[in-house]
């Protein structure tokens, strides 16, 4: 037998996965993941000490700036996915673009993530409701 705080943090524990399954099914959930991966693993092999960007100028900036854009990307997906398309085709260029920007993308292993990422996003598409609910919901609309 569970004590009452036993009971109350499974339900709590209940209700985060609730709501966590609901935000996954609303949004381009793992086509963002794959492209804040992707943006990461750009991100991650672009780090250099400060003094080999400075004395590198803007060329140096190329990973952090692909890298980070992706990461952007994606977590905008996440918040906003009625702009999947918009951030989804801009995920896809920084992707592309860091292939020769940033360290052939990542040693393309961030450029294909990236791309796979942006990928999912553009099509990724609304869930449709159960057919049991289509079913009522034309019954309903044809009263």
């Amino acid at each position: 037998m569970l004590s009452r705080a036993g009971r109350s943090a499974l339900q709590g524990a209940n209700g985060v996965r609730k709501w966590f399954r609901a935000f996954r099914r609303t949004r381009p959930f793992w086509g963002g993941a794959w492209m804040m991966t992707g943006g990461w693993v750009i991100l991650h092999y672009a780090m250099a000490p400060i003094q080999l960007l400075v004395a590198h100028g803007l060329t140096g900036m190329g990973g952090y700036l692909f890298g980070g854009g992706l990461m952007a990307c994606g977590f905008i997906v996440w918040l906003a996915p009625k702009q999947r398309f918009t951030f989804g085709a801009i995920g896809a260029l920084l992707a592309i673009g860091s292939l020769i920007g940033s360290n052939l993308g990542g040693f393309f292993l961030g450029m294909f993530v990236g791309v796979v990422g942006a990928s999912m996003t553009l099509g990724w598409g609304d869930k449709k409701p159960r057919r049991r609910d289509r079913k009522q919901a034309e019954a309903a609309g044809a009263r």
